[in-house]
Formats: structure tokens, sequence, C-alpha cells
């Protein structure tokens, strides 16, 4: 059994516009590193729309609808807030995320494969229930953890986000539920200015926090320290990745001095635990990661060790 590889066009044609940081350049350079020769044995599909009904294991209804209406004319945005903005295809590129990581959970929930890796935008993890924000407007990973649970019976999910930022909206999503894990390192202080060591929810709630300026061995020693044995405590039944590559060294948007090498060291950690309590399943999501380049090669790094490991 492969890794398979969930991306659409369509998620290129959500466009924030010119300067944004969450651009469409973004996925094409994601997609142009994992074109490459080490990369052929990846099953390669089409992300497919997620249902008003699986948005709404998430979502209140009400708040579906009214993102979905919101369809501004070509060449014009709608902003929802200073950084979450809606152009003419961000609704289809929205679903097409959502979609793709509730696709990707059925295929490692089925064992048609044993990782699943979805190159979609725009990201999740700062998608509240009722309120977009973060450049995000639906909660993917949580989408892909309710699945799992009200589709394939999954009893624990972990979410791990490795995100520079806070996945707030993760967060809030589970905070209350038992059932599904949440563990995040990120970048303290920083947008959004959640994510304390002391926010536990109900006893699932992991935060690791990171000194401006921390290095892959920080990095690392959150994970290894802290983290991963809180996950091995909960043996989840499937392991869903916020993969957010913006704690690398060159991105902008942050101050963490993360490399490749440490992106891939815990991809690997977490497909070693995933085969010791999940029969070897991880669905990865796409998340941050603005500096082209870096993401690429993170991506890339990324991806290798999810085919390897």
């Amino acid at each position: 059994m492969s890794t398979l590889l969930l991306t659409h066009r369509a998620c290129l044609l959500h466009d924030p516009g010119d300067y944004h940081p969450e651009c469409p350049d973004r996925l094409r350079a994601v997609l142009t590193a994992l074109d490459q020769e080490e990369f052929a044995e990846l099953i390669r599909d089409q992300a497919p729309e997620a249902s008003i009904e699986q948005l709404c294991r998430v979502h209140p209804r009400n708040y579906v609808e009214a993102i979905l209406g919101i369809r501004p004319a070509a060449g014009e945005t709608v902003p929802l807030d200073g950084d979450t903005i809606m152009s003419q295809g961000s609704a289809e590129a929205a679903l097409r995320a959502a979609g793709a990581a509730i696709a990707a959970a059925d295929a490692v929930m089925r064992g048609e494969v044993r990782r699943a890796f979805c190159a979609t935008r725009p990201p999740g993890h700062h998608a509240e229930p009722s309120r977009p924000m973060g450049f995000c407007f639906f909660a993917n990973a949580v989408l892909a953890a309710r699945h799992a649970i009200a589709a394939h019976g999954a009893a624990r999910v972990a979410i791990l986000d490795f995100d520079v930022h806070h996945g707030n909206g993760s967060q809030a999503c589970v905070e209350r539920e038992p059932a599904i894990l949440y563990a995040s390192s990120h970048q303290w202080p920083l947008y959004p200015g959640t994510g304390d060591a002391r926010e536990r929810g109900v006893g699932n709630v992991f935060n690791a926090l990171l000194p401006p300026g921390a290095d892959g061995a920080a990095f690392r020693a959150a994970w290894a320290e802290e983290l991963l044995p809180a996950v091995e405590r909960f043996a989840p039944e499937l392991l869903v990745i916020s993969a957010g590559f913006d704690a690398h060294a060159r991105d902008p948007l942050a101050q963490l001095r993360v490399r490749e090498a440490d992106f891939a060291w815990l991809t690997a950690e977490i497909c070693a635990l995933a085969e010791r309590h999940a029969r070897g399943r991880v669905v990865s999501l796409l998340e941050g990661g603005y500096d082209l380049d870096a993401l690429a090669h993170s991506t890339a790094a990324h991806v290798r060790a999810l085919m390897r490991t």
C-alpha cells in the first residue's frame, strides 16, 4: 500500500489578492516539488467537494451556508476579516480542501492506503466553529477526525499540528471532545495569541510553546518530551497532521529556525507511532508555509517520510 496525494486545480483559483501571503503560488510550488521522479509512486487523485452534511459535523449549518453563499464577481474580493478574503473561486476551493481531508480519512480507514497527503488550500486550522480567520474557512483537520469517528467508528483520533501558529480553530472545535486529542507546537508569542500550555480542554489538549529564535533541537525536544508521549498514551486509531511549514527558518511570518530535516524527523516519528497504534494510518493536510522555496523543500521532505517510513 502506498501514499495517496489529493489535490485539485480549483484550489489554485482561491485568490485573496496581490501580495497576500496565502497565494496560489504556494500550491504551485508544492505540486512542482511533488512532480519529481522520486514521487512517481504516489497515488494521485482529485479532491472531491465536501457535502453540506459533512461540513455540519463541525460547523453550524447557518455558518456553512453563509460562507458558501459568498461568491464575488470575477476580479473582486470580499474580506471576512483583515486576513481572510474570498474571491470568486474561494468557495469551491474551500469545499475541495475540506473534501480532500474527508476523502483521505476514508482511504486510510478503509485500508486502501496507509498514508495520505492533501495538497490543498485554503488551510483550515484557524477556522473556529462559527468564525473564519487566519486565511481559513473550514476546520479541515477536525472534519477528517469527525468523519473517521462518524463514518468508520474510530474511537480515538489525534490531531498533531506543527504549524508555527497555534491552531486556535482546531482546538476550539475539539477541546470538549475526549475522543479527539489536539497537540500543537507553536511560536509564543505570535498570532493568534492562543495556545497557552495551561489550555488543556478536558485533558485532550496539549500545547508546547517555542520562543522566537527556537531551532530544530528545541522543536524536536518539544515533540519528543511533551507532545508525542501524550499522543502515545492516547493510543489513537488515526493520526491527522496539520502540516504547516512556516516554522522554517526562512519563513517571513514567524521567527523559528526549523529546517527540512526537522520536519522529516517528526514525520517519521508520527508514522512510527501510527504503526504502533493505528495500523499505520496517517492523514496529512497542508497548512501554512510562506517562503516558496522553503515550503516546497519542506513538503517534499515531509511526503518523502510519509512514503518511506
